[in-house]
């Protein structure tokens, strides 16, 4: 039963993927992004992105700190599954059903003008 359930995951995973990958071919608005991020995303990981939002000091778990070397090195599919379904442990919930896919573009597109991928390091 738990393999069948593992499977189903992923494939909702792999749907949901290709749905991305279309919609990775059109790069999301960071004016757009910003507004967005400053509704939604502000309190916990703060103006500068470094999780030090005003809401963070009340998190058991801190807020992803994106300006960090290891936030930086995700890659764009990382940290839009983040976005969309949160991560675990955390309270970090995800978006997707709050936000259409071209509104969680646009914060990846903000967060990567503020932060830029870091894959050399």
């Amino acid at each position: 039963m738990r393999a069948r359930g593992i499977a189903v995951a992923l494939v909702g995973i792999l749907i949901l993927g290709s749905s991305w990958v279309s919609a990775q071919s059109t790069k999301g608005d960071p004016k757009n992004g910003q507004v967005i991020y400053e509704q939604h995303c502000l309190r916990c990981h703060g103006l500068s992105l470094e999780g030090n939002g005003p809401d963070s000091n009340f998190l058991i778990v801190a807020p992803a700190n994106l300006q960090s070397l290891r936030s930086r090195t995700k890659t764009d599919w990382e940290l839009l599954l983040a976005i969309s379904h949160g991560v675990a442990f955390s309270p970090m919930h995800g978006w997707r059903e709050r936000l259409t896919q071209d509104q969680i573009l646009d914060v990846l597109a903000y967060i990567r003008m503020m932060a830029p991928s870091d894959v050399v390091s």
